[in-house]
């Protein structure tokens, strides 16, 4: 037998061996398996629910659960810090949180920060789309009415949003199903309201304004809807 077909052989063999191998160790495909996910949890763009079959498009604000949708309720001491130990306000909370296991102090007091700055924000601009989610029909009737007389006026208001000194809250409750909970913010503005030949009739583009803010969000802690809406804001001082 000549040395090339010993060499043949020989690497046939090696061959069958490396494939043999790799066979052990990958499996064999079926068809059936799960596609692998792209790092990072990237999606096609045309993609918009969640790990959780949500829809991106549904800002869930304000409120906060862990990872497999469920959050453990908090301590008495965290409920004694973030209620400023008001006995009041902590048996107010500790009963939202039993009526409403997904619903976390801290978390929920995170996205109504982020409630808070997207709506003065779309209220400025007369984002209409964007306030609509995050208010009840008669709060995004007031807000919609002011923002249309702007427009009748030609008016135009241009807000920037410095920060969020402070928020709080203030109160709690459950009426039935219904939890309500009420906050203060202290917020940092720069806005003025300008006339459509650009002339600033209201407000100072140099100044910043501390602003004062008592809001109410609601709940239906029956539904399968996640999401808190503003349901009542007052000026504070």
């Amino acid at each position: 037998m000549s040395s090339t077909i010993v060499d043949i052989i020989i690497l046939a063999a090696i061959a069958a061996f490396i494939i043999l191998r790799l066979r052990n160790v990958l499996g064999r495909r079926t068809g059936n398996e799960r596609p692998r996910q792209p790092p990072f949890g990237h999606r096609d763009s045309t993609d918009t629910t969640d790990s959780h079959g949500r829809d991106g498009n549904v800002v869930p604000l304000p409120g906060a659960s862990t990872a497999n949708g469920q959050s453990a309720p908090e301590s008495q001491e965290a409920l004694k810090k973030i209620a400023q130990n008001d006995p009041t306000l902590v048996q107010s909370l500790t009963q939202v949180q039993l009526a409403d296991r997904q619903f976390e102090p801290e978390g929920f007091l995170a996205g109504a920060k982020a409630a808070y700055e997207m709506v003065v924000t779309a209220f400025a601009a007369g984002d209409r789309k964007g306030l609509r989610p995050l208010l009840s029909d008669e709060v995004y009737d007031s807000f919609e009415s002011v923002i249309r007389r702007r427009e009748d006026k030609g008016l135009k208001t241009e807000s920037k949003f410095i920060g969020l000194d402070r928020a709080e809250i203030l109160a709690a409750s459950l009426k039935e199903r219904i939890a309500e909970i009420t906050v203060k913010f202290i917020s940092e503005i720069v806005s003025v309201t300008k006339n459509a030949d650009g002339a600033v009739v209201e407000g100072d583009p140099t100044s910043v304004r501390r602003i004062t803010d008592i809001w109410t969000f609601a709940r239906d802690t029956a539904s399968s809807d996640p999401n808190w809406k503003l349901i009542g804001t007052t000026v504070g001082h």
